[in-house]
């Protein structure tokens, strides 16, 4: 095991930039490996999407962030606090920096969404002059003002995740550790939760996402992380990452006039097609995404190729790659 001293502290330039940052960090229960040498860093702002599937070591991760767990190797520091300095003095100014909301949320279902935040207000030594409005601009922010006396258990499923946001918010943490906090809710909850955490990053806080909603953490994530088996497969700007794949893999739409023949046979020939990896047939009849490895040039040919075969196209127009061919491509491949 790694001790304090042979894991250097971090870069005193990256200290002051950076609100994340791991250095082969590892968590192990007897033999078996949850987290696995993971390095990553976050700048503050950002929205990172952590995505990887049940057991990947999402939580784990968090949980060593948020100081619930200790790493067995390697370091992580958030604003530059180091996790594994179990100091008193440590653990409270890093706590006082983090605000986690786990995938379950605890609630006492005979309290009343004002009283709920004001007893955590309380526990985080907030004085009792100022919590009245505290309180009142955090139900404001998270628009739960009108469900101010309203007992928890008479609260939607998305406003009681809305109303744990708030507490996980109580004492003005600058990172949000959020494990899955769309779990459950329905597309009109998802919608105003993502413009929630847009507000709060445009507030300056850096927020950490897990999340299986891989749609939209591309439309809301500045950054992503892949995680599978404990081991972080790639790290970086969505942009980046999604750029990267589309140098190496172009997916292609397109439509088909009708033919009197079997799908199966349609599909052979599409995939007789030159460079192309894949063929599935979509929902809508007569449409099919075809996976093709190349560029422009690619494309380009594999047209002249169908085209060349009387194959009557009535459309062909390649498709963006978006989060869920990036975790599928960049874990286990394409499956179709």
């Amino acid at each position: 095991m790694d001790t304090l001293e042979q894991i250097p502290p971090p870069d005193p330039t990256s200290a002051r930039t950076l609100t994340v940052e791991t250095r082969r960090l590892t968590r192990q229960y007897g033999p078996f490996v949850a987290v696995n040498d993971v390095s990553l860093e976050i700048e503050p702002g950002g929205i990172y999407g952590f995505i990887g599937p049940n057991g990947a070591g999402k939580t784990t991760t968090m949980r060593i962030l948020a100081t619930l767990l200790e790493p067995s190797s390697g370091d992580a520091w958030v604003c530059g606090l180091s996790v594994r300095d179990r100091s008193v003095e440590n653990l409270r100014a890093l706590r006082a920096t983090v605000g986690y909301m786990p995938d379950f949320i605890g609630t006492y279902d005979r309290t009343t969404a004002y009283e709920y935040l004001d007893f955590f207000a309380a526990a985080y030594f907030v004085e009792a002059k100022r919590r009245a409005n505290l309180i009142n601009d955090l139900l404001q922010l998270v628009d739960l003002t009108a469900k101010r006396d309203t007992y928890i258990d008479g609260l939607s499923r998305g406003m009681t995740q809305r109303l744990a946001l708030a507490r996980t918010l109580i004492h003005d943490p600058r990172l949000l550790l959020l494990d899955e906090p769309a779990s459950g809710l329905d597309p009109r909850a998802r919608v105003e939760l993502r413009e929630l955490l847009k507000e709060l990053s445009r507030m300056g806080k850096t927020i950490i996402i897990s999340s299986h909603i891989l749609t939209e953490l591309t439309e809301m994530c500045s950054h992503i992380g892949i995680i599978e088996r404990g081991r972080l497969l790639a790290t970086g700007r969505v942009s980046d990452i999604l750029g990267s794949l589309n140098q190496h893999l172009r997916i292609v739409r397109l439509k088909l006039g009708p033919l009197n023949t079997d799908n199966s046979i349609i599909q052979n020939f599409l995939a007789t097609g030159p460079n192309v990896r894949c063929v599935k047939p979509l929902e809508t009849a007569g449409e099919w995404e075809v996976q093709v490895e190349g560029n422009e040039p690619e494309l380009h040919a594999l047209l002249r190729y169908y085209i060349g075969r009387n194959a009557p196209i009535y459309s062909f127009s390649e498709q963006p790659v978006n989060l869920e061919d990036a975790f599928l491509r960049i874990t286990k491949g394409y499956v179709a």
